[in-house]
């Protein structure tokens, strides 16, 4: 028996019941990762000694009967979350020889649940992209189909998971990180509420969208990870001290009566007709299930990917200041003046995607064209969560597909960077707006590539869209793929 194909929930039940051990377990994650992650390069970094000696431990807490829900989990990491004496390279070059000496805030509480450390996961650059091809170590490739990307950035967690190479991962998301490489790869994937989960210890990337979290098989596995990871800590100004809530308690509850609102331009030209009729079929399975479908609109929707890029542009190129070759990152052996020696580091230790977002940032906030463009782009987030908070005034959840389109080939968009940041106009302005959202899949298309759809929620109701994911979960057979 493949036990590497199961949910978390089947996991724990089998390892609570000594059907299998930790270590057997984590050893077949491992040979799995042997056996298929040369072609798909979904890690960066694997740590089979330290994934042995968690599990070890691991085992130790469940014979003495004090075993966590996570305990004995076979865990991947997105590699922008510092681990302790692991590498953390954000998949560039500018930092492929730092080794964090402490962990992030979510490892930390990870470990606490005793966890079993598989290895860190590829990523587009310092999280920018969505295909995962702009990594310097590892150009991630889609289980489904090896010659399509798996999304990004977190397309090596997502990967990952669903060719089972991890019970689950961790990813980030800024503007889709996380849903649309779920999409991509058949999993489901939750991004939570800005500051739900500490970004202490994640390599910040814009620091007022980016959020923590976690790509499973299922949303009920996704509620278990969430509950592990979410809560107040010291470290970061911006998380939230509200109390964390049981993400698993709405699971299996009946959402009749629940108002799920289908926004008219998230349904329009420019999504794959394949995408869409698979987006409502799911909204007609609600239906049929006694929720209530309601039509709406979101008007600013043809603004967002525009002003997303320039917020995320412009904070990223504030965070990546401090990569100068002299007080981090990678420095140049070339430069006999100052100025030479930043100028060289830059140049050999980012790619080409890191430094146009740079370029654009610096634009935007320069002298003479910040209201023009950086003040604009802060007008329009406000008037995106309020058309947000309009649509909740009446709703629950707002169901939307997570992508326009399936995932494309590896040769297609990538040297089209306006094409690329078209495609995020279903996931952005959900971080624009810091709301939650989870995505699941809801179908495939006539060559047999996940098509997945997104559920939105209210600041700090992850309970609720987990339980509308779940309910369609149970009635939706998800086709692994076939490596």
């Amino acid at each position: 028996m493949d036990y590497t194909q199961f949910t978390i929930e089947k996991l724990r039940s089998m390892l609570d019941q000594k059907e299998i051990s930790v270590a057997e377990l984590t050893q077949g994650y491992l040979d799995r990762i042997t056996k298929y992650d040369g072609t798909l390069q979904s890690y960066i970094t694997v740590t089979p000694e330290r994934a042995m000696a968690d599990a070890a431990a691991a085992q130790k807490k469940i014979d003495s009967g004090n075993a966590g829900v996570l305990c004995g989990i076979p865990l991947a990491i997105k590699d922008n979350i510092c681990t302790d004496g692991i590498r953390t390279t954000c998949a560039s070059k500018m930092l492929e020889d730092f080794v964090p000496p402490y962990n992030a805030t979510v490892m930390e509480k990870l470990a606490a649940q005793d966890i079993v450390l598989l290895g860190k996961t590829s990523m587009d650059e310092f999280a920018m992209g969505g295909s995962t091809q702009t990594s310097a170590f590892a150009k991630t490739r889609n289980p489904y189909r090896t010659d399509c990307v798996p999304g990004g950035s977190s397309g090596g967690s997502a990967a990952s998971v669903a060719a089972s190479l991890a019970a689950a991962a961790i990813g980030s998301d800024t503007g889709g990180s996380i849903r649309q490489p779920a999409a991509f790869c058949g999993v489901t994937g939750l991004k939570p509420t800005y500051g739900r989960v500490s970004r202490y210890g994640l390599v910040a990337f814009a620091s007022s969208l980016d959020q923590i979290g976690p790509i499973a098989k299922n949303a009920k596995d996704c509620a278990w990870l969430l509950g592990a990871i979410a809560g107040y800590d010291p470290h970061d100004g911006t998380v939230s001290k509200r109390a964390v809530d049981d993400y698993t308690a709405k699971i299996g509850k009946d959402i009749k009566g629940l108002r799920i609102a289908l926004p008219k331009e998230f349904y329009a030209d420019g999504i794959d007709a394949e995408v869409r009729n698979a987006a409502m079929k799911a909204a007609e399975t609600y239906q049929a299930m006694g929720a209530e479908l309601v039509s709406c609109s979101m008007s600013s929707l043809k603004y967002a990917v525009a002003a997303y890029y320039l917020i995320a542009s412009a904070e990223a190129s504030s965070n990546l200041s401090r990569y100068d070759g002299i007080k981090y990152g990678h420095r140049s052996k070339i430069g006999d003046t100052f100025q030479e020696l930043i100028c060289n580091s830059r140049s050999e230790g980012f790619g080409d995607e890191v430094k146009r977002r740079i370029l654009l940032g610096n634009y935007a906030l320069s002298s003479g064209y910040y209201d023009a463009y950086y003040g604009k782009a802060l007008a329009l987030r406000q008037r995106i969560s309020a058309e947000y908070a309009h649509i909740f005034e009446s709703c629950d959840v707002i169901l939307t597909p997570t992508t326009p389109s399936v995932a494309y080939r590896v040769d297609e968009n990538i040297t089209d960077p306006v094409k690329m940041y078209q495609a995020d106009i279903c996931t952005v302005t959900v971080n624009i707006a810091s709301l939650p959202a989870i995505s699941t899949p809801c179908g495939y298309d006539a060559s047999g590539m996940p098509i997945g759809m997104s559920i939105v929620g209210k600041q700090f109701d992850e309970a609720t869209i987990l339980q509308v994911a779940d309910t369609y979960e149970q009635q939706f057979t998800p086709i692994a793929p076939t490596l």
